[in-house]
């Protein structure tokens, strides 16, 4: 026997079986380290954006709320608050959205539902079909206009039909099969706090939603600056409610994200629909300042609506906002509504509460 060879042999397999060895830790250790990076990572993307998806991030901080330049009453005497994080929804929330809601829960909306005998003692039982308040715009000739001129009680519209079942106006089927992509309305605020709960979020207060809509432009008259623009939201153009020029490419409510965001990437937070919250609506503004994450919970109340108590909030104006009427695509600006009313254009967003603690306040929004 070649002791030698067989010596030299035993030496090269073993050299050779080394290297195998310290290949093999060499991967197992740096395939633990690509581990920790991703979980490092991961942990990372959450403490820095805990939102989930389709919200964007909003840390906290101070700004006015309302505004000293408005001929609105509502809107007027602006005071310090501050609101701490908070998360949003990106887009008013979406036909599909509240399709997969009722599809889970089998809900079934106010505007869905007769007329309550209790909320309607005289009417007649013919008339207490479901429906909802449908827009129409003025007929040529009419010379004096009013709410009434516009807004109608269409028998069968709701959430699915926005126009009504048998609406000719329900392009291009009565119902929303096209539309997925589109905020839905019709949504009476019992129908938007029940989707919240099922979905583990909350409506917006005002001042969260206001906050939000300014997307840093503390002061500024309008989401996107101080001069008006018709191309940066979805509102009416033209003379409300004769006629509408679709200068925006838009004659009614537009799919969510058809215009550029906010500056904390928010879209449609102007115009296209009106969005809750849950502040009830008082004309005076609680003038106190320096509050932290205000709410408005006391009675609700409108002259022009004196017999209403619940009145809620509304906040971001809609696509039949006009310069010459309404003119409520502001940050400010603010409308009272029955919370047992949808129309054509009323929808919502959510939001989810953080802790406090989640990013110092004032530090930049993360989208």
């Amino acid at each position: 026997m070649n002791y030698r060879h067989s010596i030299k042999s035993n030496k090269i397999e073993n050299i050779r079986d080394g290297k195998i060895y310290c290949f093999l830790t060499l991967i197992f250790i740096q395939g633990i380290a690509i581990a920790l990076l991703f979980i490092n990572t991961t942990a990372l993307a959450a403490t820095v954006n805990p939102c989930p998806q389709g919200m964007a991030m909003i840390s906290g901080g101070a700004f006015k709320m309302g505004s000293d330049n408005s001929s609105f009453v509502e809107e007027r005497s602006p005071r310090d608050v501050t609101v701490t994080n908070f998360c949003i929804d990106k887009y008013e929330l979406t036909n599909s959205q509240f399709g997969e809601f009722v599809k889970s829960t089998g809900y079934v909306t106010v505007a869905e539902r007769p007329l309550s005998q209790e909320q309607f003692p005289d009417l007649p039982d013919e008339q207490r079909l479901p429906g909802s308040l449908v827009f129409e715009m003025a007929k040529p000739g009419v010379k004096q206009v009013s709410f009434l001129s516009w807004w109608h009680w269409t028998t069968g519209a709701n959430w699915q039909h926005p126009f009504g079942a048998d609406s000719a106006l329900a392009q291009p089927a009565a119902g929303i099969a096209s539309k997925a992509n589109y905020p839905v309305v019709h949504i009476a605020y019992e129908d938007a706090l029940a989707y919240a709960k099922w979905s583990g979020k909350s409506l917006p207060t005002e001042a969260q939603w206001e906050y939000a809509a300014r997307g840093g432009l503390d002061g500024a008259t309008y989401t996107w600056g101080n001069e008006y623009s018709e191309h940066r939201a979805n509102t009416w153009q033209g003379i409300f409610p004769f006629f509408n020029t679709k200068a925006d490419g838009h004659l009614g409510i537009a799919p969510v994200g058809s215009f550029a965001p906010n500056g904390y990437g928010l879209y449609d937070m102007t115009g296209n629909v009106w969005e809750w919250t849950s502040d009830l609506f008082q004309i005076g503004r609680d003038r106190k300042s320096d509050q932290i994450n205000p709410i408005a919970l006391n009675q609700g109340f409108d002259p022009k609506q004196p017999d209403e108590s619940e009145l809620h909030v509304i906040k971001g104006g809609s696509y039949l906002c006009a310069p010459n009427y309404c003119s409520r695509f502001r940050p400010a600006a603010r409308e009272s509504e029955s919370p047992d009313t949808g129309t054509t254009h009323i929808g919502f967003r959510l939001v989810k509460n953080l802790p406090s603690s989640t990013l110092p306040i004032n530090s930049k929004s993360q989208i």
